[in-house]
C-alpha cells in the first residue's frame, strides 16, 4: 500500500514539474521578485539601514525565506485551479490513490522552490555575500529551508481547496509574503516601535531566520533552531493533515 501511495506521488510529482516546465513566466517571476528586492535591499536601502557594509549578510537569509514563501504560496493557486478545471474529478475514476494528488503538489512546490532558493543563493554570492558555514551547517540550512517550504506548501493546499477559484486562492495567501517584512529579517525588531516589536520577535518567521543567519553566518543556533522546530513542525502537521481531510471532504461531495 505504501509503494502504492509513494509510486502515484511520484506521478503526480512528474505531472505537476511538467506543468512548471510548460509555464516558465511563474518560474521567472518567483525568483526575479526576490533577487529585485535583495538588490533593492543591499544597494539602495542597505547604508541606511546598517552602514558597517555587513548588510548584505544580514539580509540574505530573509531574502531566502522570502523566496520560499512566495514560490510555496503558488501551491494555493495550483490546486484551487485543478479543482476547477475539473481534472480532480477524472483522477477519481483513475486507480491511484486519493493522497497522491496533494502530496505531488507539496513535493513539486518543494523541488521547485529549492531551485529558485539556489538561484538567489547564487546572486547573493555574486554581489559579495560570503558566509562562513561549513557543509554541515549547508545541509542544515536545506534541511530547514525544506520544513518551511513543505509546511508553507501544505498551509497553502489547504487554502487552494478552500478557495472559492484561483484568483481567491492568490488573496488568500497574502500572509505568506507578509509575515517576513514584520520579522528579523530586513531589520532587527529592537528598531521597530514597542507595538510591533513583540509581534516581530515570537512571529514563526523570525526563529527560522535567526537559525539561518546563525548556520550562515555564525553564531548561536540552539534557542533559535528549537523555537524554529516548535513552530514549523506543529504547522507541517496541521496544514497537511487540514489538506487531507478537507480534499477526502470535497471529493465525497
Amino acid at each position: 500500500m505504501t509503494t502504492h501511495i509513494a509510486a502515484d506521488s511520484c506521478t503526480m510529482l512528474g505531472r505537476n514539474i511538467r506543468h512548471s516546465l510548460r509555464s516558465p513566466d511563474s518560474m521567472v517571476m518567483t525568483i526575479a521578485l526576490p533577487i529585485t528586492i535583495l538588490l533593492l535591499f543591499v544597494y539602495v536601502f542597505g547604508g541606511a539601514l546598517r552602514g558597517d557594509g555587513h548588510y548584505l549578510e544580514y539580509v540574505v537569509p530573509g531574502i531566502l525565506l522570502l523566496t520560499s514563501g512566495f514560490g510555496a504560496a503558488t501551491t494555493a493557486i495550483t490546486v484551487s485551479t485543478d479543482l476547477h478545471n475539473g481534472i480532480v474529478d477524472r483522477f477519481r475514476t483513475l486507480a491511484i490513490a486519493r493522497s497522491a494528488w496533494l502530496t505531488g503538489h507539496v513535493a513539486a512546490s518543494l523541488l521547485r522552490n529549492l531551485l529558485s532558493t539556489a538561484v538567489v543563493v547564487g546572486v547573493a554570492l555574486a554581489i559579495g555575500f560570503r558566509p562562513t558555514a561549513d557543509p554541515l551547517r549547508w545541509l542544515a540550512v536545506v534541511a530547514l529551508l525544506s520544513l518551511f517550504i513543505t509546511a508553507l506548501s501544505w498551509t497553502a493546499a489547504t487554502l487552494g481547496l478552500l478557495a472559492p477559484n484561483p484568483e481567491a486562492a492568490q488573496g488568500f495567501t497574502f500572509s505568506f509574503m507578509f509575515l517576513p517584512y514584520v520579522s528579523s529579517a530586513f531589520v532587527p525588531p529592537d528598531t521597530m516601535p514597542t507595538w510591533l516589536r513583540g509581534f516581530a520577535r515570537h512571529q514563526p518567521v523570525t526563529p527560522m531566520i535567526e537559525t539561518m543567519r546563525a548556520l550562515l553566518t555564525g553564531g548561536p543556533i540552539a534557542d533559535h533552531a528549537w523555537t524554529a522546530l516548535a513552530w514549523w513542525v506543529p504547522i507541517t502537521v496541521v496544514g497537511a493533515t487540514a489538506a487531507l481531510l478537507m480534499f477526502a471532504r470535497r471529493i465525497r461531495e
